[in-house]
C-alpha cells in the first residue's frame, strides 16, 4: 500500500504540551509538524479522536464519528473572535506533564458556554453558514449524537441505559419532546463539533502541506454508552431492553494470564450485511475524510471474534466466531476503492485473518518488543519482516521502549545484543536503528521512544481502567538533538518518502547533490 519508504512518530494529541490541561488542536500541534518536518519525518499517527468516556480511553467512546470537544484548542477561539483573552483560563493551573481531564473538562466547558452564547449575540454569517453546511454533511450521525449527548447532560452524565424507558427505547413522542426541550443543548453540541472539525481539519491542512500525512485509528468496536449502540440498537447483540447479551474481548494473550475483558456490544453482523453495510461505509468514509490512513484495531475480529457471556468477571470463558469476513471489504471497495487501511494484526492470529488482510492488500504490524526471547523464526524480528507492513518499536498498549529495557530478564536483553551488537545502556538506540533499518516500508516510533522515556510515560496497560492515558510531552521536552537524530535515522536508513531504488553511481551522486548522506552527528 505503501508506495514510498518512509518513517515517522505515534503521539496522541492530548499527549501534546501546551493547551488547558490537556494538548489539543492549538499552536502546539502546529508546532509539533513543524518539528516532524525538520526531523524528515512524513506520518503523524494519532490515537482514535472522539470523545472519551470512563477511564479516558480513546478507545471507548460516545460516538465512532465524532471528535472530542476537549480537544478543541481555546487559543484558536480567541483569534477567531469567540473569545476574549479574560476568558481563557490560567494555564498554570494545570499540570504540565500529565491530562488532567477531569478538571480540563470543567473549565473548557465553561469557556465553550461562552464562545456559543457570543456566537449567538453576535454577527457570524460565514460561521452561521458553515454550521449549516456542517449539519448537511454529517447528517447521517450528527442528530442522534447532538441528541445522545445533550440527554446525557441532562441525566448527569448516566449512560443510556439507566434513562427512563421512552428514551432508553427511543419511542418517538419522547424523542421529539426532548428535541424540543433540549434544542440549545442540541444545537451547542452541533456548534462544538462543527469547531472541532473545523480546527482538526486546519491541521491536516497544514501537516498535508509540508509534506506530512495523518495516520488515524478506528477502534473495531464502539462503546456501550454510545450514540451507535442507543441510535441503532438494532446492529448490536442486545435484548430487547437494549442489555448486552454477549460483549467483545480477547483470550489470555501476550498481555494478560485472564485476557482482556473490553465490554463492548457485538455486532449482529447478518443485520449489517443485509444493509450492505452502510454504516461501516459510512464510517470509514468520515475518518478518512479527517485522516489520510487508518489503522483498524483488532482487524481479527473481522474473521473470527471473541465473544465473553455478558456478566462474566474475566474474557476467559468466551469463545470464537465468525466475523463478516471477505464480504464486508468487498463491499467496502465496491463503494470506495482502495482501502488506505493498516491492520492492526497483533495477538492470537490464525491463518484466516493473515488471508483477509493479504486478499486486500493491508500492511499488518511488526512490534519489535515482541521480537525477543525465542527463537530466530519469531516474525517480529527485523530479518523476517516483509516490504508491506509497518514497523513499530511498541505501540500504546506496551510499556516505553526504555521501560521494557528496564524490565526485561537478561536473556532477552542478551539476545538483543547478540542480534544487532552493542551495550545495555544503548538498546534503546538499537531498537531505533532496527525499526529504521528494517525493510518494512513504514516505521513509527512512539514519541516517548523518541525521547528515551521509561515506565513513568507509559500510556495504557491493557486490562487496567485507571491511571492510563495521562502523560504528556512537557513544554521544550523535544529537543534539537531528538530532532537531529531522527533526521540522521531517516537519513541513514533512506526513509526520506522515495520510492526504494538500487544503489547505483548515479544514486550516490544524487544523494550527494541532495546531502542526504549521514553526517557527523549520526547517534548511536
Amino acid at each position: 500500500m505503501f508506495d514510498q519508504r518512509a518513517s515517522g512518530v505515534l503521539l496522541h494529541p492530548t499527549s501534546l504540551p501546551g493547551g488547558h490541561g490537556l494538548g489539543d488542536f492549538g499552536p502546539s500541534a502546529y508546532q509539533f509538524i513543524d518539528a516532524l518536518r525538520a526531523a524528515r519525518q512524513r506520518y503523524w499517527q494519532v490515537l482514535p479522536l472522539g470523545p472519551v468516556s470512563f477511564g479516558n480511553s480513546p478507545y471507548q467512546g460516545y460516538s465512532a464519528f465524532a471528535l472530542n470537544p476537549l480537544l478543541i484548542s481555546l487559543d484558536r477561539l480567541r483569534e477567531q473572535g469567540l473569545l476574549e483573552h479574560r476568558d481563557l483560563p490560567d494555564p498554570g493551573q494545570f499540570p504540565a506533564s500529565k491530562m488532567d481531564a477531569e478538571r480540563a473538562s470543567l473549565v473548557k466547558n465553561k469557556v465553550f458556554d461562552r464562545a456559543f452564547e457570543r456566537f449567538h449575540r453576535g454577527q457570524w454569517p460565514k460561521l452561521i453558514q458553515r454550521l449549516e453546511e456542517f449539519r448537511h454533511e454529517h447528517r447521517r450521525w450528527l442528530p442522534d449524537f447532538a441528541l445522545f449527548m445533550a440527554l446525557k447532560g441532562a441525566a448527569d452524565m448516566r449512560p443510556w441505559s439507566e434513562w427512563d424507558d421512552g428514551l432508553r427505547l427511543r419511542r418517538a413522542q419522547d424523542l421529539i419532546a426532548a428535541q424540543t426541550k433540549l434544542a440549545a443543548e442540541i444545537e451547542r453540541e452541533e456548534f462544538l463539533q462543527m469547531i472541532a472539525f473545523n480546527q482538526w481539519m486546519d491541521l491536516k491542512r497544514y501537516a498535508n502541506e509540508r509534506g506530512i500525512r495523518i495516520i488515524g485509528d478506528a477502534p473495531i468496536y464502539v462503546s456501550y454508552d454510545s450514540a451507535d449502540t442507543w441510535s441503532q440498537p438494532e446492529m448490536f447483540l442486545l435484548d430487547s431492553q437494549g442489555t448486552p447479551i454477549a460483549v467483545a474481548g480477547v483470550p489470555p494473550d501476550y498481555f494478560s494470564k485472564t485476557g482482556q475483558l473490553w465490554g463492548n456490544p457485538l455486532y449482529r453482523w447478518d443485520r449489517i450485511a443485509a444493509d450492505r453495510f452502510a454504516w461501516w461505509i459510512a464510517r470509514l468514509r468520515c475518518q478518512l475524510s479527517q485522516t489520510d490512513f487508518i489503522r483498524i484495531d483488532h482487524f481479527r475480529g473481522f474473521a473470527g471474534y471473541w465473544a465473553v457471556p455478558a456478566g462474566e468477571k474475566t474474557a476467559i470463558n468466551g469463545r470464537w466466531l465468525p466475523g463478516p469476513g471477505r464480504a464486508l471489504f468487498d463491499t467496502i471497495v465496491s463503494a470506495m476503492g482502495k482501502l488506505p487501511i493498516i491492520a492492526e494484526d497483533l495477538g492470537t492470529i490464525t491463518p484466516d485473518v493473515t488471508e483477509l488482510r493479504l486478499a486486500f492488500g493491508l500492511p499488518g504490524m511488526k512490534i519489535l518488543q515482541f521480537a525477543f526471547g525465542s527463537g530466530p523464526d519469531n516474525a517480529y524480528l527485523p530479518h523476517n519482516h516483509v516490504v508491506d507492513c509497518v514497523v513499530y518499536t511498541g505501540t500504546h498498549d506496551n510499556d516505553t521502549t526504555q521501560g521494557w529495557i528496564d524490565a526485561r530478564p537478561p536473556h532477552e536483553i542478551d539476545h538483543v545484543r547478540q542480534y544487532w551488537g552493542g551495550s545495555r545502556e544503548s538498546v534503546l538506540r538499537t531498537m531505533l536503528r532496527m525499526a529504521f533499518s528494517s525493510v518494512a516500508s513504514l516505521a513509527i516510533v512512539p514519541m516517548q521512544d523518541v525521547l528515551g522515556l521509561g515506565t513513568e510515560a507509559r500510556m495504557n496497560v491493557p486490562g487496567t481502567t485507571k491511571g492510563n492515558w495521562l502523560w504528556r510531552m512537557a513544554p521544550g521536552q523535544l529537543q534539537r538533538t531528538h530532532i537531529d537524530e531522527l533526521a540522521n535515522l531517516t537519513e541513514t536508513y533512506y526513509r526520506l518518502g522515495h520510492k526504494p531504488q538500487p544503489f547505483t553511481d548515479k544514486t550516490y551522486d544524487l544523494m550527494l547533490a541532495e546531502n542526504q548522506l549521514p553526517t557527523a552527528k549520526t547517534t548511536t
